[in-house]
């Protein structure tokens, strides 16, 4: 590979804080393998994203991300501006440090360090399709971001709301843990789906996940025959279900068995419009975080994003 103009972005707080506290290992990495970089660290939330555009303004042709799934998110986001890619020959390489890494899942990209950065030095540059949402935030307001790997509108949102509450008062829990106690009290969200030109019958929902990759939620196989570059998403619709029947039912999630059941379907899509009829608030996340609600409407946008690792 020839030696590219490359910016290396790491999370420090990614996977718990314990990036930051095996950096030295990591840099020792990092510089044998890529030699030549430009290193930042985050400090506050969605800095990666300006760190990203402002190094691809000037030239950067690699972004090594250091961290999780919310780290490469904010990453990606940062190619764009305006809605166009700054550079569309701008690579992203991913170094897994994070909680639950699950975009890598879809990728030929193993956690190890060390065959991480071969990965980035070794394989082509492949290019993938990308979502796009535009969603309500939390003020109420209009917001569009791209995402990789996963997004879903339901008890996602909730989940994630409570590890990161967890994370905030520095006692970690699990996503599993999170799911189990937010099953408890979760109420169904009725919501109103258009997927490109079929509209479906209003219905309760559990969760709506749209996604391009497979894997989400740490671990979960949501929709183990998602492709990264068949320009679909694959939407999987979980109708409510009793508690005991979701207890039941939980673990075909994690080995991918369970679209098979009557409250369960899959249906491809390039749009889809996700409008809630409920008095309570649907919540989204992208990518592992939760950033707003719906309605919402997500887009895919065909093989627009080059990534390391995909084969």
């Amino acid at each position: 590979m020839k030696l590219l103009k490359t910016q290396v972005i790491v999370n420090p707080e990614s996977d718990k804080g314990r990036t930051g506290k095996r950096w030295k290992q990591i840099k020792e990495a990092l510089r044998t393998f890529l030699k030549e970089f430009k290193l930042e660290f985050t400090e506050r939330p969605f800095q990666a994203t300006e760190i990203s555009r402002a190094a691809i303004k000037e030239g950067t042709e690699l972004i090594v991300g250091v961290g999780g799934d919310g780290t490469m998110n904010e990453i990606a986001n940062g190619f764009y501006e305006g809605r166009k890619l700054i550079n569309p020959q701008t690579v992203l390489g991913i170094v897994p440090s994070g909680s639950g890494c699950d975009f890598i899942k879809s990728l030929s990209i193993p956690m190890n360090l060390i065959s991480a950065l071969k990965v980035i030095i070794q394989a082509p540059s492949s290019l993938i399709d990308i979502g796009k949402v535009r969603f309500k935030n939390h003020a109420g307001e209009d917001e569009e971001r791209y995402f990789l790997n996963v997004a879903d509108f339901g008890i996602g949102g909730e989940v994630v709301r409570r590890v990161n509450e967890s994370r905030m008062k520095r006692k970690a829990s699990s996503y599993l843990k999170c799911l189990i106690s937010t099953i408890i009290y979760y109420r169904n969200k009725r919501v109103k789906i258009k997927i490109d030109d079929k509209e479906l019958a209003p219905d309760d929902y559990l969760i709506g996940a749209i996604s391009n990759g497979g894997v989400f939620g740490k671990g979960m196989k949501i929709a183990p025959q998602a492709k990264l570059d068949d320009g679909l998403f694959d939407v999987v619709l979980i109708r409510g279900m009793k508690l005991m029947d979701f207890f039941k039912n939980v673990w075909k999630i994690y080995v991918g068995t369970h679209l098979s059941h009557p409250k369960i379907s899959l249906i491809r899509g390039k749009k889809i419009e996700a409008i809630p009829l409920g008095l309570d608030e649907a919540l989204i996340e992208l990518d592992g975080e939760q950033l707003g609600k719906l309605p919402a409407i997500f887009e895919i946008i065909q093989r627009n994003f080059l990534v390391k690792g995909y084969i």
